[in-house]
C-alpha cells in the first residue's frame, strides 16, 4: 500500500530560556541565562513538553504538515553507478580542491513549525494494515514503529533545511545528507494496543551549527467508538546532523525562528538535552571512575549476590541447570513513607552471570533497506536491534516482557550495503518496580535492561567496527507481588526470580552504566511506578 512504500523509500508560567546565537527572536528579550533547574524540571516532565508540542502544533499550515520529504526511487543497479562515480569524484575533489559549505549566515532561517510533520496509521480501522504491524499476542510490533519514528526523524529534519514544501530528496543535486547521531529517549507512557488508530508526528526544536534536536510522538486517536480525547503514549528524542555530500563534513543548518514563550521553552528543552548528552559523554564510566554511592551499590550487590556466584565453579562449560540459587528477602524495600511494603517475604533469587545472558544474530545487508545516502536505513537497525533485546529478555524473565523505554542509541559508524552485521545482546542489569494499575491495584514486576551491540565484520580479516550501540528497559508482565486488603505486599506464589550479576570488572561497570540509564529513565518518564533499589 502507499504508506508502506512511502517508508521502503526513505528510510501556566513557562521557564525562560538561554539562547545561543543559532536562534533567531522575533521581537523578544531574549534572557542572558537560564536557570538550570528549571530546565531539568522541563526536560524531565515528558508531560510538559507534551504540552508544548500541542500548543506549538497551532501554528501549523495544514497544507504542509503532511508533506514528508522522500528520496526518489532508483534501482540498486543504478545507485551502484552513481555511488562508482562519486567516490571516484570524491577522491580528486580530495586531492586537487576542496569542497566547501554554504556560511550559515546565508541559509534562510525557519519558524519551528514549519518542520511539524504527521502521518495517520489507521490500524484500528484498516484490518488489513493491522496485519502487517500485529505481533504473535495480537498486539503492535513495537520495533516497526520505532523504524518508522527513524523515517519520521529525517523527514522533519530534511523539512527545516530545504523548507516546507520540499518533497523529493537528490542527494546529488541538494549537496547534503542528514543522518541520526543519537536517540536521545524513547518512553512508553501508555501501553500500545491495536484499539486506536495512530497519528505519529514531531518537529525541530533546537538547532546547532550542523545538529538538530527533533521530538517525535506517537498519539492514540479518539475514534466515535472511543470518544475519549487523544493521547499520547509515546514521546521520542532524536539528534540529527547535516553532512556535506561530497566531503562527509558538516554541514551547516539554519536557524530557528522564534516566536512564541512554548516556542522559547522547547527550545531550550532541546539545548539542554545536547549538554545533557555531551556531560554523560563526559561522565561516562570509561572515562572517570564510578562515584562512591555507585561503589557503595555495587558492593552491596557482591555481598548479596556475587559470592555466592564466586563459590560455584565455571572453569568448564556450563549449563543453565548449574546456575546458583540463592534464598533473598524484601525487608529493605519500604514505600514512600519508609513503612515495610513486603513484611520480610522471600524469594529465591536464581543468580545468572552476566556473560551467560549473551545471545548474537548474524545476517547480511541487503539493498532494499537502503537510506538516502545509500547505507543501511538506521530505523531498520533499531528495529533488529529491538526485536533481539526483546528476545533476549522475554528468554531472561521466562515469560512476555512490556517495552518501557529505549534509554539510548549511539550511532558510531554507517553499515556499508553488502556487509555482514553481528548483532550481540545481554542482560545488563535487572530490578523490581512497583507499579499502581488502572483499577487501583499495586503490583511488583521484575525490570531488566538490555545492551545490544552491532558490529560490521570484515569477512577478509575476521576483524569488527561497532556500528551502533543500542540500550533498552522491559519490564515482565507476569505479577511477582500484589497488594492486598492489607497495607503490605503479600506473596502471589513462591517467586523464583532470576537475577543477572557481574563476574568481572568490566562487566561491574555495565552493570552501573545500566543502572545510571534505568534512574533517569524513571526520573523523565514519570511513569507512576516506584523504584526499590539495594534488594
Amino acid at each position: 500500500m502507499q504508506l508502506r512504500h512511502t517508508f521502503s523509500l526513505y528510510r501556566s508560567n513557562t521557564a525562560k530560556s538561554f539562547f545561543t546565537s543559532r536562534c533567531i527572536s522575533n521581537s523578544l528579550q531574549i534572557p542572558p541565562q537560564l536557570p538550570s533547574a528549571a530546565v531539568k524540571g522541563e526536560t524531565q516532565d515528558v508531560t510538559a513538553i507534551d504540552s508544548l508540542l500541542n500548543i506549538v502544533k497551532l501554528r501549523v499550515d495544514p497544507r504542509f504538515g503532511s508533506i514528508m520529504p522522500m528520496r526518489i526511487p532508483s534501482l540498486w543497479a543504478e545507485a551502484r553507478l552513481t555511488i562508482a562515480q562519486e567516490e571516484e569524484r570524491t577522491s580528486i575533489t580530495k586531492s586537487s580542491e576542496a569542497t566547501t559549505s554554504p556560511s550559515s549566515d546565508d541559509l534562510p532561517p525557519r519558524n519551528m513549525h514549519d518542520s511539524y510533520t504527521e502521518f495517520v496509521l489507521p490500524i484500528a480501522s484498516d484490518p488489513n494494515l493491522l496485519e502487517e504491524y500485529v505481533n504473535a499476542s495480537g498486539g503492535i510490533r513495537t520495533g516497526k514503529l520505532m523504524e518508522h519514528l527513524d523515517s519520521l526523524a529525517g523527514s522533519i529534519s530534511y523539512k527545516h533545511v530545504l523548507g516546507p514544501t520540499k518533497s523529493e530528496l537528490k542527494v546529488e543535486e541538494m549537496g547534503l545528507y542528514i543522518v541520526t547521531a543519537a536517540v536521545e529517549r524513547i518512553d512508553m507512557l501508555h501501553p500500545l494496543t491495536p484499539s486506536h488508530d495512530l497519528r505519529l508526528s514531531g518537529q525541530v526544536i533546537y538547532t546547532g551549527r550542523s545538529s538538530m534536536e527533533v521530538v517525535v510522538r506517537i498519539e492514540r486517536i479518539a475514534s466515535k467508538e472511543m470518544p475519549e480525547k487523544d493521547e499520547t503514549i509515546l514521546l521520542g528524542r532524536f539528534s540529527m546532523v547535516c553532512r556535506n555530500a561530497k566531503t562527509n563534513q558538516a554541514y551547516p543548518v539554519g536557524p530557528l525562528i522564534i516566536s512564541t514563550e512554548e516556542e522559547k521553552t522547547l527550545f531550550s528543552i532541546g539545548h539542554e538535552l545536547k549538554r545533557r548528552r555531551a556531560s554523560r559523554a563526559q561522565r561516562s564510566l570509561s572515562r572517570v571512575p564510578p562515584s562512591s554511592q555507585e561503589a557503595a551499590a555495587l558492593h552491596e550487590n557482591y555481598l548479596k549476590f556475587g559470592a555466592a556466584i564466586s563459590q560455584h565453579s565455571y572453569g568448564h562449560q556450563q549449563t543453565s541447570s548449574e546456575i546458583k540459587s540463592v534464598h533473598s528477602d524484601f525487608t529493605t524495600l519500604c514505600d514512600s513513607n519508609g513503612s515495610s511494603v513486603l513484611n520480610g517475604s522471600n524469594y529465591i533469587a536464581e543468580l545468572v552471570p552476566m556473560g551467560e545472558t549473551r545471545i548474537e544474530r548474524c545476517m547480511l545487508m541487503f539493498p532494499q533497506e537502503r537510506n538516502v545516502h545509500q547505507k543501511i536505513f538506521g530505523g531498520y537497525l533499531m528495529r533488529l536491534a529491538y526485536e533481539l533485546g526483546f528476545s533476549n529478555a522475554s528468554m531472561f524473565c521466562r515469560g512476555r516482557v512490556r517495552f518501557l523505554g529505549l534509554d539510548e542509541i549511539s550511532f558510531k559508524l554507517p553499515v556499508p550495503i553488502g556487509s555482514i552485521l553481528r548483532l550481540n545482546s545481554v542482560i545488563l542489569y535487572d530490578d523490581f518496580l512497583k507499579q499502581r494499575e488502572e483499577n487501583g491495584e499495586t503490583n511488583m514486576y521484575q525490570l531488566v535492561h538490555v545492551g545490544v551491540k552491532a558490529n560490521v565484520v570484515d569477512i577478509k580479516t575476521g576483524t569488527e567496527k561497532t556500528t551502533n550501540e543500542f540500550r533498552f528497559t522491559w519490564r515482565g508482565e507476569e505479577k511477582l507481588f500484589a497488594r492486598g486488603t492489607t497495607e503490605s505486599m503479600e506473596l502471589q506464589k513462591s517467586v523464583k526470580v532470576r537475577r543477572v550479576v557481574p563476574k568481572t570488572y568490566r562487566e561491574a561497570m555495565l552493570w552501573l552504566e545500566a543502572r545510571r540509564a534505568v534512574t533517569v529513565g524513571d526520573e523523565i518518564r514519570e511513569l507512576t511506578v516506584k523504584r526499590f533499589e539495594n534488594i
